[in-house]
């Protein structure tokens, strides 16, 4: 990877403003397929049980059959389109509860149980999608089923480490998963933050990029203000001693991820790993998952108890980012396009990453009807979306 100044604007390569002038507007490139992409909680596919998922407006009906498999299908029945989310299990099979066809795993069709040798011959069945379970994720490659296997998961070593507790956390955000990238890269938005981690000063040390990726470091100094008590146990305050952390954030297509190490200390006091999955064809929405690995202190009981605390502020500060996004998306839903006026090298770098590294919307995207939704079930419509979520990985 090529590494540049951090202070120069690659105006070559992006002005500002370009998005207005000729460059493919990023809200109108969709996530590439052709990757894992979690889309359910692996102990929300309990044995016999079917669960309903979606990536970019394509239906999925999971379900974990009597061997322990988890198998994702298209949520159609081949007969009359009716969701196979709303089967029964029978032992490997799922049966849709209208006519009860039964599917395999493979999406074929194993029985229609009416059928006789002059009925017309049925289909034979509806696509299946591979499936991979890790990280206490059912993870599906929505893309081409041939290039799953040469394709890796991210690897996550702090997740197995004894050395870290994993938190894990599942939530709906009503903005295109770009907005998403750039919200955690450029953190000279830490004054949304002040009345939650006090004054912090960030400096851009260092970036880089190459074709697939775009990695960020900045100081952070602690310059006043109160403290979040649940900020103060994250950066191990009282520890390893300092005021001075270094932040590493990275976007490796189409996964983030985030590494806070204090001063003095030589390993990561935790280390975030998220993906944003677009829900709707239009990809205006997105679920976050999200894996907090948190390094145990000296005395493990006491990550324990402050458990509670990690949880209050994750929560306050994924409501306060959470309300940025989704207004730069009404934004956008509102004009049209993207008038953005960009002059932050390192968010350049990353749009034109995801620019390069999407794919075309299928959909037209322009503004939004009254009354229209792109964000799919459970996503649009009135109130909050729902609560984050934040559940304790099996111990390790």
């Amino acid at each position: 990877m090529k590494e540049t100044d951090a202070d120069v604007v690659r105006a070559e390569r992006v002005a500002p403003g370009a998005e207005l002038s000729g460059a493919v507007d990023l809200r109108r490139v969709g996530a590439d397929p052709d990757h894992w992409y979690p889309v359910a909680l692996t102990r929300d596919v309990r044995v016999g049980k079917v669960v309903a998922a979606v990536f970019a407006g394509e239906r999925l009906a999971l379900y974990r059959g009597k061997s322990g498999a988890v198998h994702a299908l298209e949520d159609r029945c081949a007969h009359r389109q009716v969701p196979l989310s709303m089967g029964v299990v029978e032992g490997d099979v799922l049966r849709c509860r209208y006519h009860a066809w039964a599917y395999r795993g493979d999406g074929r069709i194993s029985q229609i149980p009416y059928l006789t040798k002059e009925d017309r011959r049925p289909p034979r069945g509806v696509r299946s999608y591979p499936v991979r379970e890790a990280y206490g994720l059912v993870f599906v490659f929505p893309g081409d089923p041939d290039k799953a296997r040469a394709t890796a998961l991210p690897e996550l070593p702090a997740f197995a480490s004894p050395r870290y507790k994993t938190l894990t956390y599942s939530r709906a955000v009503r903005c295109h998963y770009s907005f998403m990238h750039e919200n955690l890269l450029d953190m000279n938005h830490q004054f949304l933050h002040q009345g939650v981690v006090g004054r912090l000063r960030p400096e851009l040390i260092g970036q880089r990029s190459d074709a697939r990726s775009v990695e960020a470091r900045y100081l952070f100094t602690h310059a006043g203000g109160k403290r979040n008590a649940g900020a103060s146990v994250l950066a191990a305050e009282g520890i390893a001693g300092g005021s001075r952390d270094v932040m590493t954030i990275r976007t490796e297509y189409p996964y983030q991820t985030l590494d806070l190490v204090p001063e003095g200390a030589d390993q990561p006091v935790f280390s975030l790993w998220a993906v944003y999955v677009p829900v709707g064809a239009d990809q205006r929405a997105c679920h976050v998952y999200g894996l907090l690995m948190i390094r145990k202190p000296r005395v493990p009981a006491v990550l324990t108890v402050a458990a509670p605390l990690i949880r209050r502020f994750t929560e306050r500060i994924f409501a306060q980012d959470r309300m940025a996004v989704q207004a730069e998306q009404r934004a956008w839903d509102e004009q049209g396009e993207d008038r953005n006026h960009e002059v932050f090298s390192l968010i350049l770098d990353v749009r034109e990453t995801l620019r390069s590294n999407g794919v075309p919307l299928a959909v037209s995207a322009g503004p939004r009807g009254a009354g229209s939704c792109g964000g799919g079930a459970g996503i649009c419509g009135g109130g909050d979306p729902e609560p984050l979520r934040t559940d304790a990985a099996p111990a390790h």
